[in-house]
């Protein structure tokens, strides 16, 4: 994903007040402290401080946390480029885990790979940020599906 310079274009124009008000609907979010970094048409980011609450036996991040915000990261990149009536879900992903993560701030990168009318597919990283220092923790694929008009499924 480093380099890769995007060209898709969004369905909306309000693409990125259509992620964030979506993003601040999720309590997750909330509960693990979790902010939007960057959106931009077909990419996300999420950062994430360390904290101690989210650790398991180890003193690691956990790795469903690791996982939380990087699925997160490709399903906002591809609802990034979904028409303003959409929402997204994922129905596949595989994560790779690199490192122990351990650091002061993880930054979850997720970017749309190939777009399509129902289903997308994105690619997503993890770094562990500390001071000065990045390193590459986790690695995804995930597949995302857009739904429309479906009852008891809002928009975004």
């Amino acid at each position: 994903m480093k380099g890769d310079k995007n060209c898709f274009n969004p369905k909306t124009p309000d693409f990125e007040n259509q992620v964030r008000s979506s993003f601040a609907r999720q309590a997750v979010m909330k509960l693990i402290g979790a902010e939007l970094a960057k959106v931009a048409p077909g990419e996300v980011e999420i950062q994430l401080p360390f904290r101690n609450d989210l650790t398991q036996q180890h003193g690691f991040l956990h790795a469903g946390i690791i996982t939380t915000i990087v699925d997160n990261a490709c399903g906002y990149a591809a609802l990034s480029l979904m028409p303003d009536n959409a929402t997204v879900l994922t129905i596949e992903f595989k994560v790779n885990f690199l490192s122990p993560a351990k650091g002061e701030l993880f930054l979850a990168k997720g970017k749309v790979v190939k777009p399509g009318h129902t289903i997308t597919v994105c690619a997503g990283e993890v770094f562990s940020l500390e001071g000065e220092k990045q390193k590459l923790i986790a690695t995804m694929t995930a597949t995302m599906m857009m739904l429309q008009g479906r009852p008891g499924i809002p928009p975004g």
